[in-house]
């Protein structure tokens, strides 16, 4: 890795790591009206009703948190321990295969460093309640469950003591999302439930000036957002897990894998079953596979589903997808092996043959545009990959994250949590909000919402300027794409990426032109 993308490397941990506080701290944070991120909130939260152990054993009376020994025990969470099991077995034997001179095992004395297992199942661990994010902009999956509602716990050690200060923690790098429908079968008296009301409920909330218990009170109240889910809501559980670490040495790169599942809840067997993960595309398989290839490459590649895919609400069938993701972070602003779809598309460095060739991308193009479907996104081939890799779980996670995860949780157990340098999310997700609250906006009002989503590396506005000037948009470390000097040469995907005044894009990937904003040379 050169000097310059070690230095943008750092530049990037600084921008996930410390300046979201500015909103969080900020009168209108960003998040409002659709994540619950109070710290003291949380805490009374996680000892009452939403606590892991009142969530996944409603029926048995737990008054103290479920350990983690206790929560693996369980018949429901067999199925998540064998196939997370099973997963460090892969990842340990691909290791060896692919790089038989660097060592692998738990301690700092080997090459990559591998999360010890014996925490997750520990009695001296446990999954704490660190952030509930409203996903009503995911009701284009789920229509009649209005989207979805997501308790996310960190897994956090319990046999050392709460920190003396806003550093150290307690907390390891694994969060398990527990995935509600937002409208469940919760009797809320005479009045019917609709999207529109529980929509109402939530942006209702964000404007609440209290915190703690007060606050907790208020959301889980006859009239708040919390009142209308439970565990009859449950229907998933997602993991993700930093697998493995490795430190910057005479032969490598920094670099951090994390490792994605979800699990589906089913009813008859009362369990959590392994499930493919949404839209994570088997490259592996399909690159194989010839039947594979041909009827993905084929699927995709309708009008109507190359619409989807631009949009982001895209659905790919589960026989195209994969039941498990490493996401190795940093990948860089440039195609790379790491990223999950690298090789499909014509154009990469790699031997095997792509999936689509450029000409394809561009007759799908052409048709569209004969059609009259207007394509916000996706206008060009560059556009076409960007967005094959930013769809899956991984390519998501790879982009604008603080290392692999989006939302690493609220950390109510440091000595300030409310003025902590550890922040609860990362810039892909405090960007996104915007898009969230005006979809949860048209659902209170009835109106027809618009699911659509940009890429991942920058946000949908619609309109606000909330973030001009930002991070998340046209701010210092902003993504970006260097324009040339004459504008038909320019990507048509990207050349609305542009730095805010003062400001020019220093391209860190010479093929993409993609970069960053910072302050311009004199």
């Amino acid at each position: 890795m050169s000097p310059v993308l070690r230095f943008l490397g750092a530049v990037l941990i600084l921008l996930a790591g410390v300046l979201p506080v500015r909103h969080a701290q900020s009168a209108a944070a960003l998040e409002r009206g659709a994540a619950i991120t109070d710290p003291e909130g949380l805490r009374e939260l996680d000892r009452e009703r939403f606590g892991l152990g009142r969530i996944l054993l409603p029926a048995a009376s737990v008054d103290v948190p479920l350990d983690n020994s206790q929560l693996f025990a369980l018949p429901s969470m067999a199925p998540v321990r064998k196939a997370l099991d099973d997963e460090f077995d892969r990842y340990i034997a691909r290791h060896k295969a692919d790089l038989p001179n660097e060592t692998i095992g738990v301690g700092s004395s080997f090459d990559f460093q591998l999360f010890d297992r014996a925490l997750l199942y520990s009695d001296h661990s446990r999954f704490v309640l660190s952030g509930i994010v409203n996903r009503m902009d995911r009701a284009y999956v789920s229509p009649d469950t209005c989207g979805e509602i997501r308790l996310i716990y960190r897994l956090t050690r319990t046999d050392v003591a709460e920190a003396a200060d806003a550093v150290a923690s307690p907390r390891l790098p694994m969060t398990l999302n527990v995935v509600l429908k937002a409208k469940g079968a919760i009797d809320a008296g005479a009045k019917a439930i609709t999207c529109s009301e529980i929509a109402r409920r939530w942006l209702a909330a964000g404007d609440l000036s209290v915190t703690g218990a007060e606050l907790a009170a208020k959301l889980t109240s006859n009239d708040g957002p919390l009142e209308l889910i439970g565990p009859e809501n449950v229907y998933r559980i997602e993991t993700n897990l930093q697998i493995a670490h490795a430190p910057k040495s005479a032969i490598r790169d920094f670099r951090t894998d994390y490792l994605l599942k979800v699990f589906d809840y089913n009813a008859q067997s009362q369990g959590f079953e392994e499930a493919p993960l949404e839209n994570q595309i088997d490259r592996e398989r399909i690159l194989t596979d010839q039947n594979l290839r041909r009827d993905f490459k084929a699927w995709l590649l309708d009008p109507r589903h190359f619409a989807e895919l631009d949009r982001g609400t895209i659905l790919i069938p589960d026989k195209f997808l994969a039941r498990g993701a490493v996401a190795p972070t940093p990948v860089g602003f440039g195609a790379s092996n790491l990223q999950p779809e690298f090789g499909l598309v014509q154009g990469d460095d790699t031997a095997a043959e792509p999936v689509f060739k450029e000409t394809d991308v561009v007759a799908a193009l052409k048709k569209a545009a004969e059609s009259g479907v207007s394509l916000q996104n996706i206008r060009s081939v560059a556009g076409f990959e960007r967005r094959l890799n930013d769809v899956t779980c991984a390519g998501c996670h790879q982009t604008r994250g603080i290392g692999g995860f989006h939302f690493s949780g609220v950390d109510w157990m440091a000595a300030r949590p409310d003025n902590s340098t550890v922040v609860p999310a990362s810039p892909h997700f405090f960007g996104d909000q915007i898009r969230r609250r005006d979809i949860l906006a048209s659902l209170r009002d009835n109106r027809r919402p618009d699911y659509s989503r940009g890429f991942s590396s920058r946000p949908q506005l619609r309109g606000s300027r909330e973030l001009a000037g930002t991070e998340y948009d046209d701010g210092w470390g902003a993504h970006c794409y260097l324009k040339r000097p004459n504008n038909a040469d320019n990507d048509s995907s990207f050349k609305s990426w542009s730095c805010a005044a003062g400001l020019a894009c220093q391209a860190v990937d010479k093929a993409s032109r993609m970069g960053m904003c910072f302050v311009k040379s004199q």
